[in-house]
């Protein structure tokens, strides 16, 4: 059975706890006693784990940990996280996979702020929203997400993929402002609606607005329209991750219907020009009906 992390009934619903370092990886080859002796910050304040959390199960049979619970105050879940899994039956707080090299977080509710940023690979799976600054660069840092793969099933707030160099960024529903700013490359996949500034200042890389078609802003040009090979193989890719326009909590639009959207017509549009102009915006064309 997996390692099972349950918050203790003493422990105050508005302390906030700090988990770095709890991760699967780091914690092989130690015992439940070890595990249970290791430090973590409540409210600033140094603890063992165990003084928090009921630890049972080991991570002997499948280098999983499974957080059952209220976990929406609980940062810096899977944080730089290199390999194993984490699955978390409801929400959880912010930072959580930062810095994440490999492994697989998967959480079942809503993610905060600073979601996967500075990720460089594994898979990041959220059933729900996610907040500011998802898979984006942290404060301080020139680049954000460097590789692996962002699965948002629900609505995000500003900035998602900003600064991103590398990797798979899919949002389900709606989008905040600011959404690929100063795009480098990888791809931004957004099925709902795409807030204002999305590629502002975007070197390279690619934004696909899968749901209501947006303009994009007078620094992109217009190219063709045409069905782009790679989306095809993007499709599958997400299909694999069993990537779902689900809308999400915020969402206000109607969600993407079903169908294969990779063999559909698509206008390009070449942009930022401030940046370069290599970066380019696939948005849905919308053709006149058949006579």
């Amino acid at each position: 059975m997996p390692l099972v992390l349950r918050p203790r009934d003493g422990l105050p619903t508005t302390a906030t706890v700090d988990l770095a370092g709890v991760t699967p990886d780091r914690l092989a080859g130690h015992d439940l006693a070890a595990i249970e002796r290791i430090t973590i910050a409540v409210d600033g304040q140094s603890l063992p784990l165990a003084a928090a959390f009921m630890v049972s199960g080991n991570l002997a049979s499948d280098g999983r940990i499974d957080c059952l619970g209220d976990f929406s105050r609980v940062d810096n879940l899977g944080a730089g996280m290199g390999s194993g899994r984490i699955e978390v039956a409801g929400d959880v707080g912010h930072r959580a996979a930062t810095g994440m090299t490999g492994g697989e977080l998967v959480v079942a509710g809503s993610a905060g702020q600073w979601l996967a940023a500075g990720i460089s690979g594994g898979i990041v799976r959220i059933e729900g929203d996610a907040g500011d600054d998802a898979a984006a660069a942290l404060p301080g840092q020139s680049q954000g997400m460097t590789g692996g793969l962002v699965v948002i099933e629900g609505c995000v707030g500003r900035l998602a993929a900003a600064r991103m160099r590398r990797g798979i960024v899919a949002i389900g529903g709606d989008c905040g402002a600011g959404a690929g700013l100063e795009l480098r490359a990888g791809t931004l996949l957004v099925a709902g609606r795409l807030g204002r500034h999305a590629g502002l200042g975007m070197r390279r890389g690619s934004i696909i607005a899968l749901g209501a078609p947006p303009t994009p802003g007078p620094t992109f040009l217009p190219g063709g329209t045409w069905s782009p090979p790679f989306l095809a193989l993007l499709e599958r890719r997400l299909a694999a991750a069993r990537f779902r326009a689900a809308g999400g909590r915020g969402h206000r639009g109607p969600t993407v219907p079903p169908g294969r959207w990779s063999e559909e017509r698509w206008n390009q549009w070449h942009g930022d020009t401030v940046g370069g102009g290599r970066g380019e915006f696939f948005v849905r064309a919308i053709l006149p009906p058949r006579p």
